[in-house]
């Protein structure tokens, strides 16, 4: 006889089944707990909003009555100034300035320093003599700052060379007087050249030597600032051979050496 066999138990378990249970129990109860949390926020959310516009609104009534009182009191003492107005506009009339006649306006009392004021809708008078004496002072303080500055440039310009070229670049006359005393003499101390058309201040210092000097237009050489003339002076002393001598002359001790090329 053959043995008997038992057959063998199964490979699976129950407690597999029992696990997964257990993990959608837990999944669940997570998601009613989120969803429990999330309404609270909610709610909570809800209950701050309508305790914001019931302030606002609360703000809202108390300012609007507030103004209502303000307009009830001041229509109340609107009506209480305006028993008063006629005996303030009598005593005001008695003491209102009487203008002079037209014929006595100008130059007397306050009259005369009312012409000089005209009123602007909306704005304070302006003081027409006074505002234009204020602009004039301010002219006059810019135009004094101008003359300081120009004048110091000149000073500073002159203590260059004891001849000083005041020209202009493209002036022919200016390239004459230039050839002459830098090309066809030598000159120690080297005359010194200003381009007045690329100079910053040159347009106000050909003004300042015109009245220095009575000249006006450019060249003009200067020797120890004494202006001997333009482009036509310088050549017509070349051609003469007084050049040299006016240059010794004029420039006395400060010229080391000069003599024709």
């Amino acid at each position: 006889m053959g043995k008997y066999y038992e057959p063998n138990p199964p490979y699976y378990k129950e407690k597999p089944t029992k696990m997964a249970s257990m993990r959608r129990i837990k999944i669940f109860g997570l998601l009613v707990f989120i969803a429990v949390i999330s309404l609270l926020f909610y709610t909570s959310s809800l209950r701050q909003q309508r305790n914001v516009a019931a302030g606002t609104g609360d703000f809202y009534t108390k300012t609007m009555k507030g103004l209502g009182k303000q307009e009830v009191a001041e229509a109340g003492a609107g009506s209480t100034a305006g028993k008063s107005d006629d005996d303030d506009k009598d005593n005001a009339n008695a003491k209102a300035f009487k203008p002079d006649p037209p014929s006595q306006v100008v130059g007397k009392g306050n009259a005369a320093e009312g012409q000089g004021e005209r009123s602007v809708a909306g704005r304070k008078k302006i003081g027409g003599e006074k505002a234009q004496e204020v602009v004039k002072e301010k002219e006059k303080d810019e135009e004094e700052k101008e003359d300081v500055e120009v004048t110091t440039e000149l000073n500073t310009i002159l203590k260059k060379s004891p001849i000083i070229i005041f020209s202009k670049s493209y002036c022919p006359h200016s390239k004459r007087a230039k050839t002459i005393l830098l090309e066809k003499y030598s000159i120690d101390p080297l005359p010194f050249v200003v381009e007045l058309d690329q100079h910053p201040l040159g347009g106000k210092l050909q003004a300042r030597l015109a009245q220095l000097t009575g000249r006006r237009t450019v060249p003009n050489v200067l020797i120890n600032g004494v202006s001997i003339g333009g482009g036509d002076d310088v050549a017509e002393l070349h051609a003469k051979k007084n050049l040299e001598e006016k240059v010794k002359d004029l420039g006395g001790k400060k010229i080391k050496d000069v003599k024709a090329l």
